[in-house]
Formats: C-alpha cells, sequence, structure tokens
C-alpha cells in the first residue's frame, strides 16, 4: 500500500493486486522510529495516523525477574528534537487502513481483492502478471511486495533457505482496561534476561496494549502469525518471569505464536522491469522493530527513483542500490539484537546492573540507533 501511494502520488498509474478476499490483519503494534515517521511523512499520511498512535514518551528496561528498572533517554520530545520527527507505537490495522485510504482517495479502484498471483513473465519490456483465477494482468512494471513467502521472489529468484533461530515469538494485543494499572502505559517497555525478552507498549491513543514475548525454544518451527496459541502454553514460556509479565499474558484474548526463522539478505531483488519490495527481499527478526519501516521506506525510494529515471529498468536497479545496503546493515543489527537480549549476564542481578549500564547508556543506545534513525528517505542518493 505504500508503494501505491508513492507511485500515486506522483501521478503513476497503479493497481494493487491482493490474495485477501478483503483487507483486515490480525492485530498486532507496530514501533515507528523518526526515520519510519519521516517516511510516512514524505506520503503524507503522518498526521492523519498520528492521531491513532501512541507517542512514546519513554522507554525503559526491565529485568526478567526481579522487575528492576532501568530508565532509556526520552524518545519522545527527545526524538523530535534530535530527528525532527516522533517516535511511535501504531496498531498495525491501523497503519493499513490510513495507507487504504490514501490509496482509494487518489485512485478509488486501485486495489483488487481476492486475485492471487502465481507467476510472472516479461517481454519486449511489458511485464505480465499471471493469476490463480486464470487471469493475467499487464503492466510497465511489477513490484513485488508480497511478503516473506513472496511468489514473486520464488518466480524470479527461486526457493529460500530459512534458518530457524530456535526462538517462539507470542503476540497479543489487550484492551487497556484489562492491564493492571500499575504498569506504565506511556511507555515502552523492554524486559530482558537469559533466554527471552518481552516487550509491551501502548497503541490506538492508549486504548490498546501490545505485548510481544520471544522465548528460546526449539520444539515449535511454524512460521506463521495465525496459529493461536494458549495463556497457559505462554505462561509456561515465561516461567520464572516477573509477575507483571504474567499478568499481561493473562490478560491477553488471544495469543498467537510463531518460529522465527532468519534468511540471508538477497544480493539482487531486480530483474528487468520486476523489483521486489519490503519482506520479500529483506525479511527481519523483529528485534530492531525496522520490519514495517524498511517496507515503507522502500515505498517511498521507489518513487523518487520511478519519478527520477524515466526508463522503468533504470529506475528499478537504481531503487535497489539505494535501498540494499541499508537494509541488509538492519537485516543484520536485528540479529545483534538477539544475543543483545538474551544474554547470560542477566541471570543476576549484578550482572545485569553492569550489562544494562553498558549496553542501554543514552550513548550506547545513540551511537546503535543514531544511524538507523538519521536516514533521511528524502534526501539519500538514487
Amino acid at each position: 500500500m505504500a508503494a501505491a501511494l508513492a507511485l500515486l502520488n506522483r501521478g503513476h498509474d497503479v493497481d494493487v493486486y491482493e490474495q485477501a478476499p478483503e483487507l483486515k490483519e490480525l492485530g498486532a503494534g507496530v514501533q515507528i522510529s523518526p526515520n519510519g515517521s519521516r517516511a510516512l511523512h514524505a506520503l503524507g499520511v503522518l498526521e492523519t495516523l498520528r492521531r491513532l498512535s501512541c507517542d512514546t514518551e519513554g522507554k525503559e528496561v526491565r529485568l526478567w525477574n526481579t522487575g528492576r528498572t532501568w530508565k532509556l533517554f526520552d524518545l519522545g520530545a527527545e526524538a523530535i528534537e534530535r530527528y525532527g520527527f516522533p517516535y511511535v507505537t501504531v496498531f498495525r490495522p491501523d497503519l493499513l487502513q490510513v495507507l487504504v485510504d490514501a490509496v482509494r482517495a487518489r485512485k478509488t479502484d486501485a486495489i483488487h481483492l481476492g486475485r492471487r498471483a502465481i507467476g510472472v513473465r516479461q517481454r519486449d519490456g511489458r511485464v505480465t502478471l499471471e493469476l490463480e483465477d486464470g487471469g493475467t494482468i499487464e503492466g510497465d512494471g511489477l513490484i513485488g511486495a508480497d511478503g516473506v513467502h513472496s511468489v514473486i521472489r520464488r518466480k524470479l529468484f527461486g526457493g529460500d533457505n530459512p534458518r530457524f533461530f530456535r526462538m517462539i515469538a507470542w503476540r497479543g494485543v489487550i484492551p487497556m482496561e484489562r492491564v493492571p494499572p500499575h504498569i506504565s502505559r506511556d511507555k515502552a517497555t523492554n524486559w530482558v534476561g537469559v533466554g527471552g525478552h518481552v516487550v509491551h507498549y501502548p497503541l490506538r491513543a492508549g486504548k490498546l496494549m501490545n505485548f510481544v514475548g520471544i522465548q528460546e525454544r526449539s520444539d515449535w518451527q511454524v512460521e506463521s502469525w495465525t496459529t493461536q496459541g494458549t495463556a497457559q502454553e505462554c505462561a509456561n514460556d515465561h516461567v520464572g518471569w516477573h509477575p507483571d509479565v504474567q499478568a499481561l499474558i493473562a490478560a491477553s484474548p488471544s495469543l498467537f505464536k510463531w518460529a522465527l526463522m532468519g534468511r540471508d539478505p538477497l544480493p539482487q531483488w531486480t530483474t528487468g522491469n520486476v523489483a521486489l519490495l519490503g519482506d520479500a527481499c529483506h525479511p527481519t527478526l523483529p528485534m530492531l522493530a525496522q520490519g514495517a519501516v524498511m517496507a515503507i521506506e522502500d515505498a517511498v525510494i521507489l518513487g523518487r527513483c520511478i519519478d527520477k529515471y524515466g526508463d522503468i529498468t533504470t529506475a528499478l536497479s537504481r531503487y535497489q542500490d539505494a535501498r540494499i545496503a541499508v537494509t541488509t546493515r538492519k537485516v543484520a543489527g536485528a540479529n545483534d539484537n538477539a544475543a543483545r537480549f538474551h544474554n547470560p549476564a542477566l541471570g543476576t542481578e549484578e550482572g545485569a546492573t553492569a550489562y544494562v549500564d553498558r549496553e542501554w547508556s543514552r550513548d550506547a543506545v545513540i551511537r546503535r540507533y543514531e544511524w538507523v534513525f538519521t536516514y533521511n528517505v528524502d534526501t539519500v542518493d538514487i
């Protein structure tokens, strides 16, 4: 949707073919860092989205078993002052709806539902998209933004070889009235432990709380966001964790689980007049809070490149060149955070204090994230 909007905003004719029969999404939270907010501003939807989001007034790290808390530097006012744009948390369905509404405002019939792609072919500078219902669609170019299990990627470059990271992720969205009042509602909280971590933060202007628990576990290897687990199973994975974590698990109306798989970044995203975008070409572990942001940044850069270069093949090649190094670095950064969040030093109070003071001090966080937050989709060289 972001890619379609970026191109429609610049006067290009776009159609979106989506396999789902209706546009809905399981509830989930998304962190949008300042670089992502800048990209949403470039798309013209940031102010609309902010009315449905939460400004993160601060961030804290808590120790998995005792609950000891370390305050991190303010991500609210300081993010705007330092980077020019806010750090916000949003409900993914709200983000999707804002983008859908903006696309339809520019072209009412741009989105075609229930149309599943099964193949693609190119000839004489034209691209043909093959659909499961037997239909074909022809255009000047095709963007495969079809996710981690991308059909377009498989047709262009073959299958992938995901590696199981021996971790399972739990996700739930909790109505705020079910959240114990003493648990902070205006902060993003990251619980860190020896074999796992938990993140929770508010959504939808404070009406919801997002919960994510990632634990090291080797017996579940289903990479799906729609597999439902039970509160008891989730609680079992968090045995020994602080009562606040257990309270959030118990308060979750439903909990979904999936295995965390890693993939090597693709060395090539484009072939002729076809290119990949987002998770289709650089899927990442959810440990740098950049998965959704990368897709939105891709979209803005794609729009700029197609505007700048008249030839589609050249434009898509330049888009790849502009984005591949930074997205590869972000995927690596997410992998690095897996070890940072699950470090053996966190097993004791003394070890945890030294470790958190070193890894989550203001200077350490800025040093680790400055290059992420200062990325500017408006000025990066294309």
